[in-house]
């Protein structure tokens, strides 16, 4: 009977051993109570606690949370009821503050994020609230972390997930989109259309200077060309009457080099007057010295004999 009386209080007692010995994990903070009073926070590791006064108070996550608030219902500046959602992501960075500081933390953020953003929002008309997410995050962000610094918590980042407008506020928001989409559209086909019509007058601006160029071109071409046939013609006329001054000439040097002069002039005389008579006049005039004309052929003869 005694022995198995000290076999359960040895089991008794390495109990209370084992309990006494804790691992924190990574990630984690154990905070620890000593007779109810705060003792110390245990980081990751093998801990050490004594039994029956000791206690681990609470267990904290120190990775970073991301909570989503159901939609909370605001009002903008020019009175518009609409529903909106955020999301926090916020890291506990003191775990005595985040035990010791308020009761329950994550509905106190809650809370104090739907305060916020009916602040913010208040600030803003319709329009704005609907353009404006980046500077209402950043808004919120700022408020919420000094809010939150005494409570051992860092809000790292305030996004808005939905803005719900009420149903009729969306009906018309979908009408001029509507309207808006329709504007662009006919503004785009008119642009497209002038573009068109100035691209095809702009081609047959063009096409009138180039045929207008070809013209010109052929012109001063054809001109060109008839300025040469032109000169070539002189030429050839100024050639001719050149070679022809140059054979009369050549003619009556070697006739005034024969020695008859005064016979040659005579018988040409006496072969105009020849062709004179062969041709189609009805009247022929004959000279007074016609006799001296069968003198001067027998003189003639008499040369071309000798």
């Amino acid at each position: 009977m005694g022995f198995v009386v000290v076999v359960i209080l040895l089991l008794i007692v390495v109990g209370v051993l084992a309990s006494c010995i804790k691992i924190v994990p990574q990630a984690y903070a154990y905070v620890v109570e000593r007779l109810g009073a705060y003792q110390g926070t245990w980081d990751v590791g093998l801990h050490f606690k004594v039994p029956f006064i000791d206690k681990v108070a609470r267990r904290v996550l120190l990775k970073e949370q991301v909570v989503d608030f159901a939609p909370q219902p605001v009002i903008t500046k020019d009175n518009v009821t609409m529903r909106i959602d955020t999301v926090v992501f916020f890291q506990i960075t003191d775990p005595k503050l985040y035990a010791y500081g308020v009761e329950n933390p994550i509905m106190a953020i809650e809370n104090l994020t739907a305060t916020t953003l009916r602040n913010i929002i208040g600030e803003l008309e319709l329009d704005q609230t609907l353009t404006s997410r980046e500077t209402i995050n950043t808004k919120m962000r700022a408020s919420l972390d000094v809010a939150t610094d005494p409570w051992g918590i860092k809000v790292n980042r305030v996004e808005l997930k939905n803005i719900i407008p009420p149903a009729e506020i969306q009906n018309a928001m979908e009408k001029q989109m509507k309207a808006e989409r329709e504007r662009r559209e006919a503004v785009t086909r008119a642009e497209g259309e002038k573009k068109a019509s100035i691209t095809v007058a702009e081609g047959q601006k063009e096409a009138a200077i180039l045929e207008a160029e070809a013209a010109k071109e052929a012109a001063i071409l054809r001109a060109e060309a008839e300025k040469e046939s032109l000169i070539r013609k002189a030429e050839g006329e100024a050639m001719a009457i050149l070679k022809v001054q140059q054979a009369t000439a050549d003619g009556l040097r070697m006739i005034k080099e024969a020695g008859m002069d005064e016979a040659v002039l005579k018988l040409k005389s006496l072969e105009a007057f020849e062709k004179a008579a062969d041709g189609q006049a009805t009247k022929i005039i004959i000279p007074s010295d016609i006799q001296n004309m069968a003198g001067l052929a027998a003189g003639i003869k008499e040369v071309l004999t000798k």
